[in-house]
């Protein structure tokens, strides 16, 4: 199980009945919590998330900073995670990809560093890697 407060402890429903968002970094958006808060309409949830980052990461995140709608879309609204805290993301989108599991220095010091907290990330950009050779 991924470390990262915003990964799920559960295989929700909904994520079986969404196709999958796959985010720079190798989460899967479709099955995070904020993902699915977002979805749901759910601002308990949504509360939840934010005093949850708040503690993990050592800031303060709001109701308001838990809508997501994915990661990879350029249309949406982002959590204050990837908006804010995410160094990934603007790398990615620096260099014009998909994900990071098509740049040239795949496993670099940022990626190393969030892979331990969420190995699970990893495993899914070392599939596309080796889908797309």
């Amino acid at each position: 199980m991924d470390n990262l407060p915003h990964s799920n402890e559960y295989e929700p429903k909904l994520a079986r009945t969404l196709d999958r968002i796959i985010a720079f970094c190798g989460l899967i958006c479709t099955e995070c919590r904020a993902f699915l808060a977002t979805r749901s309409g759910d601002k308990n949830e949504r509360a939840k998330i934010a005093r949850l980052w708040s503690k993990h990461f050592r800031r303060k995140f709001e109701v308001e900073d838990v809508l997501c709608d994915g990661c990879p879309r350029t249309d949406g609204r982002r959590s204050g995670y990837c908006r804010d805290v995410c160094d990934i993301r603007p790398c990615a989108q620096g260099r014009g990809l998909k994900s990071c599991a098509y740049c040239e220095s795949y496993k670099c010091e940022k990626l190393q560093k969030f892979f331990r907290m969420a190995p699970k990330a990893k495993l899914v950009l070392d599939k596309i890697r080796k889908s797309s050779d």
